[in-house]
């Protein structure tokens, strides 16, 4: 089976990631894909909050919308590194939703993984507008994964 591991950039991405690994068996899947999209004509840069605080800004700043992305598949992809299916790293083009439901299609996934609300707007927005269409038109499962319930703060006496 091919997985298709979707980030935006985002820990919530990140953490769909070792989701994945908590409860799958990597002796089912035969490769992973960790995919980013970038949009051609974004007014806001490709969020990468994954790689380390030096090596981001160097990379945002100097290299632009692609390098962050690829920086981000690469930290996703490092954590299956041993883990036992082949991980293949992409970065492609377009409107996100639209780019990963055409990579589940091409490559024949068998489940797409996506973080609900990476990039969201407010915790009312949780399955965000890219989760919601992923899972509505992807041609196979898909796991949409959840941030974790943020803890109350402690009334201070």
């Amino acid at each position: 089976m091919h997985v298709i591991v979707a980030t935006d950039g985002s820990k919530q991405s990140l953490d769909a990631a070792r989701k994945l690994k908590s409860f799958a068996d990597p002796a089912k899947i035969d490769d992973i894909s960790v995919v980013a999209v970038i949009r051609p004509l974004a007014a806001v840069a490709f969020a990468d909050d994954l790689s380390a605080g030096s090596r981001k800004q160097a990379v945002g700043e100097a290299q632009g919308f692609r390098a962050a992305a690829e920086s981000a598949v690469a930290t996703v992809a490092a954590e299956f590194d041993g883990w036992g299916p082949k991980v293949h790293k992409r970065v492609r083009s377009g409107s996100p939703a639209n780019e990963i439901i055409k990579a589940a299609t091409q490559y024949e996934a068998g489940l797409v993984v996506v973080a609900a609300g990476g990039r969201g707007l407010s915790d009312s927005v949780l399955v965000g507008s890219t989760a919601q269409r992923v899972q509505h038109y992807a041609p196979c499962p898909v796991l949409v994964v959840r941030p974790k319930p943020r803890k109350p703060r402690k009334a201070r006496a």
